[in-house]
């Protein structure tokens, strides 16, 4: 049994204290594959040398998170076209829209998004998805950028049933992490009813820890806990939800 975090931010300064810990623990729980979504340039060296500590269990994405959308934006996404330039990446991510924190970005947002999904195409690589509080904004541009090209994750996904079945349509898997053993989550109520290949699993660490740790550092060791809700939920065992999400993933990043 192999899992796979398909969302973590391992090279966070919540974890420089305690990092090849936290990464120990995972590795003995059978968490092997980690990918390592981007926030902007100032991570990018940290990010390198996470991979470079541990070769075969990252892998790295390179993007412009959309809260970092900011009046440098332009600079931004030339570093993220600079990087996918000259070596490999395994996704454009975290890209997208949040307005949640700053609504008045929504423009640049919206012009930064359609960029990178664009330097996506153009190195044949998946996206990852970032939404928050923005659903109709996200789907009016991927109404706009659909082709056979466009694929990859609604990265920690809170949606309804109507929206999960709309991002799936647009050739993405859904991201799902702690949010599904909330009591209030909502999405529990409605996941089996979305068929398993169209699920991949991810801690967004140090974000969201699922229950019992909910409101702590959230860590990849934690997605065991998603692994055994999922498990309920499709009345399959937590070996076969590994495997299937790790497959999943492979689709995905193509490794």
């Amino acid at each position: 049994m192999i899992i796979t975090d398909t969302h973590t931010h391992l090279y966070s300064e919540q974890f420089d204290r305690d990092r090849d810990e936290v990464v120990k623990r995972a590795l003995d729980l059978n968490i092997k594959r980690f990918f390592i979504p981007a926030i902007d340039s100032n991570y990018t060296s940290s990010m390198l040398e996470l991979e470079k500590n541990y070769p075969d269990n990252m892998f790295l994405m390179m993007g412009l998170h959309p809260t970092s959308v900011k009046d440098n934006y332009k600079d931004e996404l030339l570093h993220v076209e600079n990087m996918l330039a000259i070596r490999k990446f395994y996704a454009v991510g975290e890209i997208g829209i949040d307005l949640y924190w700053d609504t008045s970005t929504l423009n640049i947002q919206q012009e930064a998004f359609k960029y990178q999904i664009r330097l996506a195409k153009k190195y044949k690589l998946p996206i990852v998805i970032h939404c928050r509080e923005a659903f109709d904004e996200i789907f009016d541009v991927l109404e706009g950028e659909f082709d056979d090209d466009l694929f990859g994750i609604f990265h920690c996904f809170t949606g309804t049933f109507e929206q999960a079945k709309r991002a799936i349509s647009f050739n993405m898997k859904l991201g799902i992490g702690g949010v599904v053993t909330f009591k209030n989550g909502g999405i529990d109520q409605f996941l089996n009813q979305i068929e398993l290949k169209h699920i991949v699993l991810e801690t967004d660490s140090p974000y969201l820890a699922p229950k019992p740790f909910r409101g702590k550092r959230n860590e990849s060791s934690y997605i065991i806990k998603v692994v055994e809700k999922l498990a309920l939920l499709y009345n399959l065992s937590p070996e076969e939800i590994a495997d299937i999400t790790t497959e999943n993933s492979k689709t995905i990043f193509g490794v």
